[in-house]
């Protein structure tokens, strides 16, 4: 058995990236130091039970005789080196566990922080949903060239707000027409719900070739 034999390597996975299976292999190395210690233990019990610090010489300072100094020597100084090298890579596997672990809390944190984020999207999406201004009249018809035309009114259109007419205030079609009555060369906010998405117009009630100012017709939503 030779000097620093199965000592843990220079290229130790605590360099990198830590895995499952280099901390797999770190315990395996670890084993096996034990092992070999273990062995050369087994080795001075075989010599007159000498252990680690029994002197190797008689009460005369000879050497002794009743053992083999060169097996007891060797023993000695293998287990010392195996000594350390347990103790360093008990080191890189107590390291390599601490990263590990923490990279399971980081991934655990970065999950919930995304399931989080999705929630509340799905959340927000959801009360968008159930927030959607609901529509009070729809446009049956516009006439060409007319300012309800120009303001981009199309047919169909169900509209959600009026200038300051909306679905909480509005009773009848008299409330637009008394809007539109005041507002003539003013531009007025019309929000209205095409094909589902919302869309903001500016439309200026205006005197035209045609009949009224707007030159469409809206009816209301039952």
């Amino acid at each position: 058995m030779s000097e620093g034999e199965n000592r843990p390597s220079e290229g130790s996975p605590q360099a990198g990236v830590v895995t499952v299976s280099d901390v797999q292999e770190l315990i395996r190395r670890k084993e096996e130091i034990e092992a070999q210690i273990k062995a050369n233990y087994e080795v001075l019990e075989s010599q007159k039970g000498v252990g680690m610090n029994e002197p190797l010489v008689d009460c005369e300072d000879y050497p002794r005789s009743d053992v083999d100094l060169y097996q007891v020597r060797t023993a000695r100084h293998n287990i010392a080196c195996l000594q350390n090298d347990h103790k360093a890579i008990m080191k890189q596997v107590e390291e390599a566990l601490h990263q590990l672990h923490a990279r399971d809390k980081e991934k655990q944190a970065r999950d919930m922080a995304e399931a989080h984020k999705e929630a509340m999207s799905r959340s927000l999406g959801q009360s968008e949903g159930l927030s959607q201004p609901q529509a009070f009249a729809k446009v049956n018809s516009v006439s060409p060239g007319s300012p309800a035309s120009t303001a981009g009114l199309q047919v169909d259109d169900e509209i959600v707000e009026f200038g300051s007419v909306n679905t909480q205030n509005f009773q009848s079609l008299h409330n637009v027409g008394s809007v539109v009555q005041h507002s003539e060369g003013k531009p007025l906010n019309v929000t209205v719900i095409r094909r589902g998405e919302k869309h903001q117009l500016r439309l200026v009630p205006t005197r035209w070739a045609g009949k009224g100012l707007l030159g469409c017709n809206i009816i209301p939503l039952q």
